[in-house]
């Protein structure tokens, strides 16, 4: 497996977050960013005990699908 950096957040502070990123064997995103903590939003989710939620903003530009890029770059 391979992940494929796509693109940083250009605002983030020391560059170190969100970052989205391209998983070549199963053909999704990973998409790294800050953790949804507030208990009052994440009661409004239906979400399962393994899954979690993140916020990434600014990051729509790096999806493929959205640049018109087409496939990412394996």
């Amino acid at each position: 497996m391979a992940l494929h950096k796509l693109g940083k957040d250009p605002e983030s502070p020391d560059g170190k977050s969100p970052t989205v990123y391209y998983d070549d064997v199963t053909d999704n995103y990973v998409l790294q960013g800050w953790k949804v903590t507030d208990s009052e939003r994440r009661d409004q989710l239906d979400l399962p005990a393994h899954e979690d939620v993140i916020e990434f903003p600014r990051m729509m530009q790096f999806f493929p699908e959205v640049s018109g890029a087409g496939t990412p770059d394996a």
